[in-house]
């Protein structure tokens, strides 16, 4: 069991993306691109042959079942009792339509099978920034500070996809937007009100992490709103290097980037969590997965599936939500993704590079 849903489950890519911010550009999908996928995807599909049963005998399968059912349980304790009396389990998340979906899967499935391997993303060689990446992210595990919202602790898991070991070499670089679809560290038409300045210097739901001994990071943070043309989603870009070394000022230098992509929640949740406060104030018009130009390029005529699964952590999604993916990644991939705002120890400012692609 375990290793069909291993081999059979989504095969996640981050190619050909769009961005709809007022004024981004957006890169066109082009047949180099479409080669360079499909010639990705065959050589990631024969590799995981090899890494579902290594990580079984391993025994990372069983340590990653282990920390997430416990996670799960420490998270629901720690809300008040009446929260935790009706929560929902694996089984009905499962069976919801959240996208993870296969045919080897359903409500009988054991915990083992459900927390191991649901939800194993293949990244394909190129993916999309974004425009409002901001150079220089704060090393932490809790990236909400004031920011109010749906709380989600979210862990990846990432593993080579030719060694078929945990990723310990691995920093994971997360940010999206607040529950009204705004972004931190970014002043620009599109992006909240334009003329507040000191947007630069704010770091809210922006951070990056070491994975460890199991290629595993987690983050406590906000489910993202919604801003106009675009599907809810979270930002990751993966460093990877043996010389990433923490500065003074708590950002990471060295290193390289070895995948840049997009990861989005099943359209049933987004709709629940917007119907809450503050998410409800936005009263920009929601763009769903199936209008979402960018979710469209991963998962037409193809096994993707770029959505994260969870767990409800009581009732309502307002009691929180535990969301994981696991995601194997090509370590020879390498790219300059652009930014246009960089954290600086004196704050952040405007200041454009990268090329996207070495």
């Amino acid at each position: 069991m375990k290793l069909q849903v291993f081999l059979k489950i989504a095969l996640a890519g981050f190619i050909g993306l769009s961005v709809a911010h007022p004024g981004e550009q957006h890169e066109e999908i082009d047949e180099r691109a479409l080669i360079q996928k499909r010639a990705f995807q065959e050589h990631v599909t024969r590799s995981l042959e090899k890494c579902a049963r290594q990580l079984e005998a391993s025994g990372v399968y069983k340590r990653t079942e282990a920390r997430r059912r416990d996670t799960i349980e420490s998270l629901r304790r720690s809300k008040p009792a009446g929260a935790r009396l009706t929560a929902r389990d694996p089984e009905t998340v499962l069976n919801t339509s959240h996208l993870v979906t296969n045919s080897s899967i359903n409500a009988s499935t054991a915990d083992d099978v459900l927390f191991t391997n649901n939800g194993t993303c293949v990244l394909n060689p190129e993916g999309e920034t974004g425009p409002f990446y901001v150079l220089g992210e704060y090393v932490r595990t809790d990236l909400r500070e004031s920011e109010v919202g749906v709380n989600i602790t979210l862990e990846a898991q990432f593993i080579d996809v030719d060694t078929c070991e945990p990723l310990t070499n691995m920093w994971w670089d997360v940010w999206n937007c607040n529950a009204t679809g705004v972004y931190s560290g970014v002043v620009e038409n599109g992006n909240g009100n334009a003329k507040d300045t000191a947007n630069f210097n704010r770091t809210f739901l922006r951070g990056i992490q070491q994975a460890d001994s199991d290629g595993v990071v987690r983050f406590d943070t906000l489910f993202p709103g919604h801003y106009s043309g675009r599907a809810t989603h979270h930002h990751i870009v993966a460093h990877i290097g043996d010389d990433i070394t923490v500065l003074a000022n708590g950002t990471i230098t060295g290193g390289s980037v070895a995948h840049i992509g997009q990861l989005f929640y099943d359209q049933d949740l987004i709709t629940e969590v917007e119907s809450t406060y503050p998410y409800s104030t936005n009263t920009i018009t929601i763009t769903e997965n199936a209008d979402d130009r960018v979710f469209l390029a991963e998962t037409e005529n193809t096994t993707s599936d770029p959505v994260i699964n969870y767990v409800l952590l009581g009732d309502s999604v307002e009691d929180g939500l535990f969301g994981w993916v696991t995601i194997a990644i090509d370590t020879s991939a390498s790219y300059d993704p652009k930014y246009s705002f960089v954290l600086t120890s004196s704050g952040g400012v405007e200041e454009s590079g990268g090329t996207d692609m070495k």
